[in-house]
C-alpha cells in the first residue's frame, strides 16, 4: 500500500477493544448513509455522529477528518465493486465463460453500489487524494487482469500480439465505464444483454476462441429504442 492510501484508509490507530470495533464500524455505516444522503460536500461529521449515535468525540478517536472516513467506507466496500477482475483460468475451464462471471459478478456489486460509485467520481473530481487512491487502485486491478491475459497467451488462447497491460487497461475501463452509464447515469440495458455483450467485446478484443453455443446466442436488444449507428 502506498503512501497516499496508507494515509487515507488507514485512518488514526485501529481500535484496541471490541467496544472500539463496534463504534468505529457504526461511524463507517453511518458515514456511508449519509455520503450517499447528502453528498460529500454537504455531508457534516455532526450528521455522521448523530447518524452513528456517538459524540463527536469518538469520531475524532478513529478518524482525523472526513476524507478519512469517507476512505474507511471505501475499504468497507467489495474490492470487486471499484474494478472488474478476471481471475486466471484454470486446467480446462472455457475462458469465456470466467469473463462472463467475472463482469457479471462486478455488474452486480456496481448496480448495489451505485451510490457509492456515484459519490467516489464527484470526490474524485475535487480531491487530489482521493482522485490518486482511484486511480492507484484502477491500476492494481488492471494489472491483475494483465497477468490473466499473459497468462491466456502463454498458453496459446489469446492474441499473443496485444500488450497485456494496454488491452487490461482498455477492457476494464470498457467495463467500469458501461456500468456507470447504465447504474449511474441511467442508460436502460437490460442486465442479461449488458453482460453478454461485453463479455463478447472481451473475448473478440483478446481474440478468444468463443464457443459455437455460446457464440449462437444473441444478446437481447436495448430496450425503449433501436441501437444507434
Amino acid at each position: 500500500m502506498n503512501a497516499v492510501e496508507n494515509d487515507l484508509a488507514a485512518g488514526r490507530e485501529p481500535p484496541r477493544t471490541a467496544r472500539g470495533a463496534r463504534t468505529r464500524a457504526a461511524l463507517v455505516t453511518a458515514a456511508r448513509t449519509v455520503f450517499e444522503r447528502d453528498g460529500y460536500l454537504d455531508a457534516r461529521l455532526t450528521d455522521i455522529t448523530a447518524e452513528a449515535q456517538c459524540s463527536t468525540g469518538s469520531f475524532y478517536t478513529y478518524f482525523t477528518n472526513k476524507k478519512e472516513v469517507f476512505a474507511a467506507v471505501l475499504e468497507e466496500a467489495q474490492e470487486e465493486m471499484l474494478h472488474p477482475h478476471v481471475r486466471e483460468v484454470a486446467g480446462a475451464e472455457d475462458p469465456v465463460a470466467v469473463i462472463e462471471a467475472s463482469n457479471r459478478a462486478y455488474l452486480t456489486a456496481y448496480q448495489r453500489n451505485a451510490k457509492l460509485m456515484r459519490l467516489l467520481e464527484q470526490v474524485s473530481t475535487i480531491d487530489a487524494d482521493v482522485r490518486e487512491l482511484r486511480r492507484r487502485r484502477g491500476a492494481a486491478f488492471a494489472e491483475r487482469n494483465a497477468a490473466s491475459i499473459r497468462d491466456l497467451q502463454a498458453r496459446g488462447l489469446a492474441d499473443p500480439g496485444l500488450d497485456a497491460a494496454i488491452a487490461a487497461q482498455a477492457l476494464s475501463a470498457m467495463v467500469g465505464r458501461t456500468a456507470n452509464a447504465v447504474y449511474v447515469l441511467g442508460d436502460d440495458i437490460p442486465f442479461e444483454a449488458l453482460v453478454a455483450t461485453l463479455t463478447r467485446l472481451w473475448a473478440n478484443a483478446l481474440q478468444l476462441e468463443v464457443p459455437p453455443a455460446r457464440a449462437a446466442k444473441k444478446p437481447r436488444a436495448r430496450r425503449g429504442a433501436a441501437a444507434k449507428a
